[in-house]
């Protein structure tokens, strides 16, 4: 009569044993394998200079605007940086915000309604508060990420991604310092909306690189007057890439390259279904290039990176910075 409690005993202890290896394995399996990235590393600010010199050759990639958002993959947040880095070449215009609570996460609008499952205003939201919602796709569906701090997000992008930081409520000067505190200036540029600003960052960090709108030959040249090299600078020159060629030419000649913006105009014809894929708008990327810009800041990178570089090599030059997948 006491064989079979005793077996059943036998059997438990078995199927614990067994259970027990199997997690013991499980524990001992090498981690997934990290995506294969599209990696741009630059090593000093000095190399990041050289990265965006007129003379230093083609380059073979795009801005990816808040990360290039798409279905699954929110804005402002790493595994949408993935993905992109995983078609293309890019950097990222990303959007450092104030929670009520001093910290800095990266999220573009004012209020959490539109890209998260929160209400109301971010700056009314603590950091902890926050980082317990979930972030929206594209199309709205709610996703398992979350937004991501700025620290975290810069801590990812050493060594794979260089960042553009625009400005929200965040100083010029407090990203600065967030930069200088990660001693990330070879891999982190600030958009700085003023020339004021442009002066008070290059005084205060020397070695601080800045995307500056420079949208016409007037503002160029204002520019030229401020004492601040143009080895320091991107010169954004407007959502509507502007026509007059001496613009492009004198901020060329100057030293520094120009972004023009996709987002505004011929993305849109995707986004809003006009047409189902950018290869009928290939011509008209390919003509803001040729008016004089050196990259496209786009909501659509992982699409128009493969279409206007799948032929365009690393120039020699940069071959140590850049490393496909």
């Amino acid at each position: 009569m006491a064989i079979r409690p005793v077996l059943a005993r036998s059997r438990l202890l078995t199927g614990l044993v067994l259970a027990s290896a199997l997690l013991g394995g499980l524990a001992r399996l090498p981690a997934a394998p990290a995506p294969a990235l599209h990696r741009v590393a630059p090593r000093t600010p000095q190399v990041l200079q050289q990265i965006f010199a007129p003379g230093s050759g083609t380059l073979p990639m795009v801005s990816g605007h808040r990360g290039g958002a798409w279905h699954g993959f929110p804005e402002n947040c790493i595994p949408t940086f993935e993905r992109t880095l995983a078609h293309t070449y890019a950097i990222f215009e990303i959007d450092p915000r104030y929670t009520k609570d001093g910290a800095v996460v990266v999220h573009h609008d004012p209020t959490l309604d539109r890209t998260t499952t929160g209400k109301g205003k971010l700056t009314d939201s603590t950091l902890a508060e926050i980082q317990h919602l979930r972030l929206k796709d594209l199309g709205g569906k709610v996703t398992d990420l979350r937004v991501p701090t700025l620290d975290e997000v810069i801590d990812w992008a050493r060594g794979k991604a260089i960042l553009i930081l625009d400005q929200k409520d965040v100083s010029a000067l407090d990203r600065a310092r967030i930069v200088a505190r990660h001693r990330a200036e070879h891999f982190v540029l600030l958009i700085v909306g003023s020339y004021k600003d442009v002066q008070a960052v290059h005084a205060a960090h020397s070695h601080q690189m800045m995307e500056v709108f420079v949208g016409t030959r007037a503002k160029a040249e204002e520019f030229d007057r401020l004492g601040v090299p143009w080895r320091n600078v991107v010169a954004f020159v407007g959502h509507t890439p502007p026509e007059d060629p001496s613009l492009y030419e004198f901020i060329h000649q100057r030293g520094a390259r120009c972004i023009v913006g996709s987002s505004r105009n011929l993305d849109r014809r995707l986004l809003s279904g006009q047409v189902s894929d950018l290869a009928p708008l290939e011509p008209d990327y390919r003509a803001f290039l040729a008016r004089g810009a050196d990259l496209i800041e786009t909501d659509l990178p992982a699409l128009l990176g493969p279409l206007l570089h799948r032929q365009t090599p690393v120039p020699a030059a940069l071959r140590p910075f850049f490393h496909a997948p």
